[in-house]
């Protein structure tokens, strides 16, 4: 038997027969766009992004759930008698963030966060932010003590 190429006609009816179910898929099901790998956030986007997660008193229940990394989710789950965002058991009076240092080859970002408690006691913690994740997010805590 020979095998004979297909004709210009059905070549064309092939590649059509081949793109439907791309075309019918529509854009719900595409992929969620990957970090490219120059897409690194800066100092300035860390800080901004800190000083809205963790705002006056504390990430809020919409920050906890969606701009945080699964590690620390896990952390939390593990962890249910303190606040690991926060290195505490109570909501604070208030908080600041400290500079950001990059480190570019390390891939992460990160700051001191100070929390004001009553009788003006503070505590510190370290906040760190992956460089490439997409959306910015907390992506661990390190408490100080």
């Amino acid at each position: 038997m020979r095998l004979m190429p297909y004709g210009p006609r059905a070549r064309s009816l092939l590649l059509v027969l081949l793109a439907l179910p791309a075309l019918s898929a529509g854009p719900a099901l595409a992929a969620p766009p990957a970090p490219s790998a120059s897409h690194h956030h800066t100092a300035t986007q860390i800080s901004r992004f800190l000083a809205s997660f963790y705002g006056e008193n504390g990430p809020t229940a919409y920050d906890r759930e969606y701009r945080v990394s699964q590690v620390l989710k896990d952390k939390q789950e593990a962890n249910p008698q303190a606040d690991v965002l926060l290195c505490s058991q109570n909501r604070p009076l208030g908080v600041g963030i400290g500079p950001v240092t990059v480190a570019q080859s390390a891939g992460v970002g990160w700051a001191t966060v100070t929390t004001r408690w009553a009788a003006d006691a503070t505590d510190t913690f370290t906040a760190y932010v992956r460089l490439d994740s997409l959306p910015i997010r907390l992506d661990d805590v390190i408490c100080a003590g």
